[in-house]
């Protein structure tokens, strides 16, 4: 019974000592590649920033911008979107420090893969300059098309309160042409532009 407990006790140590040796290895490891993926995500980020506000060389996040998007994220919950969120508002400027205009990342968890982010570029009028997908885990050759320019750009140019998407494909002023065979992903994506759209125009002041 002795030589057994003193079995027992000799695993427990065994596997107290492997589980300590690989928390450390696993902590050492996080330590080393986090900086990285971090400065991998600022880069990607900066780019689709790019992509969306071609005007501008350098993005700042707005002052005070968190705490109203903390303030207004309930009024945004509930404007009949879906599970929208407004998550960053930047401000681009020129090469001579002006400004030029604004990019919003929004997002909706109502992709048919889940959430699907975006950042929507818009110019000082109000005018959406591009709309960059930052996230997105829906079906290749279906709702992944949200990614390619013939959907993406369909928003650029729009100057509007509120977007709806048509199967009609002749698309209005204030419409977006679905996807074939990816509607849900077609309203996440349009949604998440509204949202933005609605920050613009109600909370940025």
């Amino acid at each position: 019974m002795a030589a057994s407990k003193a079995g027992f006790m000799k695993d427990a140590l065994i596997l107290f000592a492997i589980t300590l040796v690989s928390g450390v290895c696993l902590g050492f490891v996080y330590d080393i590649t986090k900086a990285p993926i971090e400065q991998a995500t600022i880069r990607a980020n900066n780019a689709t920033y790019k992509e969306v506000l071609s005007a501008a060389e350098t993005f700042e996040e707005v002052a005070g911008s968190k705490e109203k998007i903390a303030a207004t994220a309930d009024e945004i919950a509930n404007l009949g979107y879906g599970s929208v969120a407004i998550e960053s508002v930047l401000e681009g400027k020129d090469g001579s420090g002006t400004a030029v205009g604004y990019v919003i990342n929004s997002l909706s968890k109502n992709s048919y893969g889940g959430a699907v982010k975006l950042s929507i570029g818009f110019d000082a009028d109000g005018t959406i300059t591009g709309v960059g997908i930052r996230e997105i885990s829906d079906t290749p050759g279906l709702g992944l098309k949200a990614k390619d320019a013939a959907y993406k750009d369909q928003f650029i140019g729009k100057n509007t309160d509120v977007l709806t998407v048509t199967k009609s494909g002749s698309a209005g002023d204030a419409e977006i042409n679905a996807i074939s065979g990816a509607t849900i992903t077609s309203n996440a994506t349009t949604n998440a532009v509204n949202a933005a759209l609605y920050y613009l125009h109600n909370c940025m002041n």
